[in-house]
């Protein structure tokens, strides 16, 4: 059952989404849901390389700027990240403060900074007898740090910014 954590990341998610220990984390896939035009859910799986933490309050994302869930998050605002791993199941609510804002390097991506609203973190109930994830969602093969998309993506990533 999912419990209310807070309004910011904690400590760990910080930690996970700093970009820190990136190596560590890459091959894990994201969910990451818009809103589409009807109000329903519109899901995308993102990398760790995609997005990034400043702070407990906001959030770096790079994504297609093409994409339905660019579209989708440029005009109705909202996103949540879902991180699905054997030690943690958490639901990161998101609001779009700005973007897309154009990554120069390359022109098929787009930048978005994003605050965080709402953060909760799931754990099996007693009736559950204490389920739990084993293995969270993997892709392979996972980036190579060095190849130009994962520079571009990383450079993008590297500071906030946003319109003044």
């Amino acid at each position: 059952m999912s419990k209310l954590v807070g309004p910011a990341l904690t400590t760990e998610l910080l930690a996970r989404l700093s970009q820190r220990d990136l190596a560590h984390h890459l091959g894990a896939a994201l969910p990451f849901v818009t809103l589409d035009a009807d109000g329903h859910p519109h899901p995308m799986l993102i990398s760790y390389l995609e997005i990034r933490a400043y702070d407990a309050g906001s959030v770096g994302l790079v994504i297609q700027a093409g994409s339905d869930s660019a579209r989708n998050l440029g005009t109705r605002n909202v996103a949540t990240l879902v991180i699905v791993d054997a030690d943690i199941v958490a639901y990161v609510k998101l609001t779009r403060l700005d973007g897309p804002l154009a990554v120069v390097e390359d022109a098929r991506l787009s930048y978005f900074m994003l605050s965080v609203e709402e953060v909760r973190e799931d754990t099996a109930t007693e009736e559950e007898a204490g389920a739990r994830i084993v293995a969270g969602l993997r892709y392979a093969p996972a980036p190579a740090l060095d190849s130009a998309w994962a520079r571009i993506t990383l450079a993008a990533l590297a500071t906030p910014r946003a319109r003044t």
